[in-house]
């Protein structure tokens, strides 16, 4: 696979047409590390030049700021603006629809100005200029239901892009009743994913999965690692994992294009 980093491409005097951010979850969990591989491989075929800051990148701070820590969060967000405005970067995807909001919203505030998207914004946008296209293959005709995850949906109102690749892929997206600006959280947001959760009577990633699978899908569409992590663990719980998969927009539309 063909990453560059910003360091390299610099040394050749080339400026990149994207920074591929990669986020914590895509750089070191193994089950989102499959998401960033999946998305690498379709940047490549599509020929879009693009970079990752590999060791220069650091987390954007998103899980300090929701816990709480605004100290942390500065200090963090200040050290990636450095970076990236000495690197003269103008746009930015990611996968990780936390570090997207972040670097959207929170990091204009503290001197970072760049256009942000979601990866399946930005995959649409490939799609609409014919840079790629995308058919059903394994797909066709497959039941697919889509989790809204939040900081994409009810915090950037970005719903219509990940729906236009997916029924790009010839399936049957199928909603759940809570979805949209009606969907409800997997659980993991709020830095809620790197500590257990609070006492309950249920956890929200099991009343999501139930959410889901009330409408009999054979595969569960994400578009957030955490997302990914909490619907993969609900299914578990059910014991559907042989019956239901869930993948990234990015992994349906590699595997369907057998990248």
């Amino acid at each position: 696979m063909n990453v560059p980093t910003m360091a390299e491409m610099m040394a050749q005097g080339k400026q990149p047409e994207v920074l591929f951010w990669v986020g914590c979850a895509g750089s070191f969990d193994d089950r989102a590390k499959k998401i960033t591989k999946a998305f690498v491989k379709i940047l490549n075929k599509a020929n879009v030049e693009f970079a990752v800051l590999g060791t220069e990148e650091s987390c954007t701070g998103d899980p300090a700021k929701r816990a709480g820590n605004e100290f942390v969060f500065q200090m963090q967000a200040m050290t990636n603006i450095e970076i990236m405005n000495a690197y003269e970067v103008k746009k930015i995807v990611t996968a990780c629809p936390h570090c997207f909001n972040t670097i959207k919203n929170e990091y204009p505030g503290l001197g970072g100005n760049y256009e942000v998207m979601h990866h399946t914004q930005f995959l649409k946008t490939l799609l609409d200029e014919g840079k790629m296209t995308i058919e059903g293959g394994s797909y066709k005709g497959k039941r697919i239901t889509f989790h809204d995850p939040c900081y994409l949906g009810r915090a950037n109102e970005v719903y219509e892009a990940p729906r236009d690749l997916i029924q790009k892929l010839e399936v049957e997206l199928v909603e759940m009743k809570r979805c949209r600006i009606n969907g409800l959280c997997c659980g993991a947001g709020g830095a809620q994913m790197f500590k257990e959760p609070e006492k309950g009577n249920k956890d929200i990633n099991i009343e999501r999965t139930e959410d889901a699978l009330e409408v009999k899908p054979e595969i569960i569409a994400t578009g957030c690692p955490f997302c990914n992590t909490m619907m993969t663990d609900g299914v578990k719980v059910k014991e559907q994992e042989n019956e239901i998969e869930v993948l990234d927009i990015a992994e349906l539309i590699a595997n369907a294009e057998e990248l």
